[in-house]
């Protein structure tokens, strides 16, 4: 690449952070603003300083610890597994996030640990949640986290970056979710593997902040390294009162150099379906409608916010849960939680028949909160439909939106959300 060639948001970012003039493909060593573990990966992570013969961290307030894979404890090995991590807390002066507190990407950004502009590290593939703010995030293995939490900085290649242009407007009972699993379907599970996609278009900028987090939770699906969007007026109002730190953010120059530009007409897209079993395996829900199901999941980090809960809650309201289906809802964090108690979203989805469970991952590791039995059809607002995923391997996953699992939730069967809204149903 021309040393002269404007740069990308990823590029900006880790020049910023190794104080180096850093193009795609370059090796850098990066200050990290931010490091975290969720109950999975931190005890391997603190196993790993232990190792190293490390004792402290390098900013107990820039690290953190979750309990949310398996929140509350199932069993008697998590629970000694959580009890590492509030001895790591206790110890080092580490943030810990104990048992419903909410899931950890909804935490991080939610209580201010990042910011635009900032470069973090997750023990969790789905840290690129948060290049929907503007944050370089990306998932690490526990050894790398305990070396990034030892010294606050971890070695990075460049990615590449692609860039992703949703033009036109979604139409009624269409959202984010389906944006996201149309380019899965489009580009497939490796389309975009170790680059960094950054997200642009009218289609973008019309989102929440919320629902662009819901596309950026799922850059890894397409094998991404970081899903990253501009840092707009919505962006930085949504970090205000989340703490001190100052957004720096970073936004691409005109000329900067993408390896691949890929350009969608949103206006042509309707409700996607993911598949049993791979998150790539997408077809427009006209092929799969009418299909049986015995489990709906309203939650997880990629639709557990308070957005969600609204449209769920919308389809929902004075209609009840089919019979045969089971109706399980995870709020993404306690304030989540709160907020739609007081909205009123909880009573209306409890009324239909819900199951509300402790704000955390919920049904999606498949530990506990509603594995589904064997031959069971699950519609699911998560980002993961893989053989197994949500704890039996005989069950089988689809994926698709709040309104695609509310409608399908009333009906016992994958059904066309749309019908909800047009005509003002919903």
């Amino acid at each position: 690449m021309s040393a002269i060639s404007g740069k990308t948001i990823a590029e900006k970012i880790f020049s910023a952070h190794s104080g180096t003039d850093a193009h795609a493909g370059d090796i850098v060593v990066a200050d990290v603003d931010f490091v975290m573990g969720q109950d999975g990966t931190s005890p391997l992570a603190i196993r790993a300083l232990e190792n190293m013969g490390v004792d402290e961290v390098f900013d107990p307030e820039k690290v953190a610890v979750v309990m949310d894979h398996s929140s509350p404890s199932p069993i008697e090995g998590v629970s000694a597994l959580h009890t590492i991590m509030r001895e790591f807390g206790k110890k080092t002066g580490a943030k810990v996030y104990d048992v419903g507190e909410g899931v950890c990407h909804q935490l991080i950004p939610e209580k201010g640990h990042v910011v635009p502009g900032d470069l973090m590290v997750g023990c969790d593939s789905h840290t690129c949640t948060y290049g929907a703010l503007n944050v370089f995030s990306t998932g690490v293995g526990s050894t790398d986290g305990a070396a990034a939490m030892a010294s606050g900085k971890l070695w990075f290649k460049v990615p590449d970056s692609v860039k992703v242009t949703y033009n036109g407007e979604l139409k009624p009972g269409v959202f984010s979710k389906d944006l996201i699993l149309y380019l899965a379907g489009q580009i497939g599970a490796d389309g975009a593997t170790y680059e960094a996609i950054e997200f642009h278009g009218p289609v973008i900028d019309e989102l929440s902040v919320e629902a662009r987090m819901t596309i950026s939770n799922m850059a890894i699906e397409v094998g991404a390294k970081a899903g990253l969007m501009k840092a707009d007026a919505k962006t930085l109002e949504w970090f205000e009162g989340r703490g001190e730190k100052t957004p720096a953010p970073q936004a691409p120059d005109a000329d900067a150099t993408y390896i691949r530009e890929l350009t969608f007409d949103a206006s042509t897209i309707g409700p996607q379906v993911a598949k049993p079993h791979a998150v790539d395996n997408v077809s427009p829900i006209e092929e799969v409608e009418g299909t049986p199901i015995a489990e709906g999941v309203l939650g997880t980090c990629t639709n557990g916010r308070l957005e969600d809960f609204a449209i769920a809650a919308s389809i929902l309201k004075g209609r009840k849960v089919h019979p045969d289906v089971r109706f399980i809802v995870a709020p993404a964090s306690r304030k989540i939680l709160l907020d739609a108690i007081e909205a009123g979203y909880v009573q209306t989805l409890v009324e239909a028949g819900a199951a509300l469970v402790t704000p955390g991952c919920g049904p999606c590791v498949g530990t506990h909160n509603g594995v589904p039995s064997t031959g069971e059809n699950v519609i699911s607002t998560a980002n993961r439909n893989f053989k197994g995923r949500m704890g039996n391997s005989d069950a089988f996953i689809y994926l698709g939106s709040p309104a695609t699992v509310a409608a399908s939730v009333i009906e016992g069967k994958i059904t066309d959300p749309r019908k909800y809204f047009e005509g003002g149903q919903a």
